[in-house]
């Protein structure tokens, strides 16, 4: 789908809802696609009015949690049991039809900003992709920090840090670091004029690395060991059917 595509380009969140079965009487059928997008946004068709409406509260849930979901939509959820990955909603305007509809979240990978193009930075962009992020590697030190940016990563030895880990502490990016030694490093960041102690460096854990791969793997495990943890999700407790939202 080209608004998909494009919705990647951007890095725009949107969830994609898939029908997978339909029984009838439903508007839907199997195999119709919509994009829900995070201001409100329905792209597509699943359904008629009710199906949409509780299509389009589902989706966007789902762009907080990151979680795939299956959603059943039926006239009755009666006293449906719990489903692990599965959500079960009453919509008694349904004509007497049922809906499955498969929700999946579809989030663009965290992205970390890297300054310079030596050894360190370009294994950072060769390793950064198979584990799930988007590394951009920039040369000129007044490239724009990307506002969601994860981590920025200064690894250009010696060339145009100060106005990059300064813009980065002042952006509140979560994970900054400079690739130097600890010497070095301490007499770049007293030079700053804004708070370092957020800045990590040497960059990375101390696992003994030697070459450049190592480095970047050793700071890429910094940036996932810093990341917040995911809250533990609470006990699943199967709603009854007076309680569940009538969608309209």
């Amino acid at each position: 789908m080209l608004r998909a595509s494009d919705l990647r380009a951007q890095r725009k969140p949107f969830v994609m809802a898939t029908v997978v079965r339909a029984q009838r009487p439903t508007s839907a059928k199997a195999g119709d696609t919509a994009l829900i997008l995070a201001d409100g946004t329905l792209d597509g068709f699943v359904g008629g009015t009710c199906a949409t409406s509780t299509v389009l509260a589902q989706g966007l849930r789902l762009l907080t949690t990151g979680e795939s979901t299956l959603l059943h939509i039926t006239p009755s959820a009666g006293d449906a049991p719990a489903e692990e990955g599965a959500v079960t909603v009453a919509n008694p305007c349904l004509s007497g039809g049922a809906l499955d509809i498969f929700l999946e979240p579809m989030l663009p990978p965290p992205l970390v900003h890297v300054l310079g193009d030596a050894p360190v930075a370009r294994a950072l962009a060769a390793l950064g992709g198979p584990l799930g992020y988007q590394v951009t590697a920039v040369v000129d030190p007044s490239a724009p920090i990307p506002p969601d940016a994860v981590a920025v990563v200064v690894a250009s030895h010696g060339h145009d840090e100060e106005p990059v880990l300064t813009a980065a502490l002042r952006t509140g990016v979560p994970y900054v670091a400079l690739v130097a030694s600890r010497r070095r490093g301490s007499a770049v960041l007293s030079s700053l004029d804004v708070d370092t102690s957020a800045v990590h460096s040497p960059a990375g854990l101390d696992i003994g690395a030697r070459t450049a791969p190592e480095v970047a793997l050793s700071i890429l495990a910094e940036i996932i060991a810093s990341r917040p943890r995911a809250a533990p999700p609470p006990p699943v407790v199967p709603p009854k059917a007076s309680l569940l939202p009538v969608l309209e």
